[in-house]
């Protein structure tokens, strides 16, 4: 019996016609709403003209290499700037994840064999140390990304500390995120059996190590998805450049607009640009996840053992 019909019942033949003429009625209506609701009243308002489109797919227009220079600059900038916020974020995310581990570990520890002022001098700095870790995790994650962004852009300058306008944006994104994959990988960690710690204690392994060598691969694999999705939101929040002026792929869109007066075909070309990026980032979780998974399985395989026959040939032998 498959699992499919022990969850729910099979459907039979007149129901799976239902659920094809059902489906194909279905598409038929939303095509023709797109039609009526969507086509026409944009095609009455001449939005698929060569005029405002041109620019964008026709490389006899005028100005189709200039708008595709000025595009291919903001998304070069975009990648740039999402690509050095993704290490970074993995990075520093990573290390917090650790640290608030590796704190909550050493909270539960007497430190006995120490003096005893020491011993209090040690247990109460590593409640001070979780508290502050803390404390930054809440506040980073509840702050909008937009105004970590614009803080670390007004603020940094104030105290003399002044880069390019493409760090700001940087380490606006890097704190944010930072925190919310350092959220994902402590609950990743916290999340498998506690007999593994305990196993890892008992054959001499420091919290650090096991740490660094048992928990931490365990959770980037379990929560390869979660992590992904992050990556994703980096990708797409590099947009809030916009706000201290990076030129980023929508801040020239913005550009283009203001030029041509076409923001309905400028939109939508970035975000078609936008969609396969993404989509791109998407099936490489997934091939990634896979040969993970593959790799587990042929690491758990037990080895063959020769039959007994076998054995007692090669013994005779």
């Amino acid at each position: 019996m498959s699992q499919q019909s022990v969850l729910y019942d099979v459907p039979g033949p007149r129901q799976r016609r239902i659920t094809l003429i059902s489906s194909l009625a279905a598409t038929v209506l939303l095509l023709v709403g797109a039609y009526f609701l969507i086509y026409q009243p944009l095609d009455d308002k001449g939005q698929f003209s060569l005029d405002l489109w041109g620019p964008l797919v026709d490389p006899s227009d005028e100005n189709f290499s200039l708008v595709w220079e000025r595009i291919g600059t903001g998304f070069k900038n975009t990648l740039m700037a999402a690509a050095l916020a993704i290490l970074s974020s993995l990075v520093v995310g990573t290390l917090l994840a650790m640290l608030r581990i590796q704190l909550k570990s050493l909270s539960q520890r007497r430190f006995t064999g120490l003096a005893t002022p020491v011993s209090y001098l040690l247990r109460g700095l590593t409640w001070l140390l979780s508290a502050v870790t803390r404390v930054c995790v809440e506040v980073f994650r509840g702050l909008p990304v937009v105004i970590t962004i614009f803080f670390v852009a007004r603020g940094f300058p104030e105290f003399g500390v002044t880069f390019d306008t493409l760090w700001y944006l940087v380490i606006g994104l890097t704190i944010y995120n930072s925190v919310v994959i350092a959220e994902i990988l402590r609950s990743g960690m916290e999340g498998l059996p506690g007999g593994q710690s305990e196993a890892a204690a008992a054959i001499g392994l420091a919290p650090w190590q096991t740490t660094r060598m048992i928990l931490l691969p365990q959770a980037f694999r379990i929560m390869l998805p979660a992590l992904i999705s992050q990556l994703v939101v980096v990708l797409k929040d590099t947009s809030l450049g916009f706000i201290i002026s990076y030129e980023e792929t929508l801040s020239i869109g913005k550009q283009i607009i203001g030029a041509l007066d076409n923001p309905i075909q400028v939109y939508v070309v970035i975000a078609v640009m936008f969609i396969v990026v993404n989509y791109t980032l998407s099936k490489l979780a997934q091939y990634v996840q896979r040969r993970l998974s593959r790799g587990r399985k042929t690491a758990g395989t037990p080895a063959q053992t020769p039959p007994p026959a076998a054995l007692m040939s090669q013994a005779e032998g």
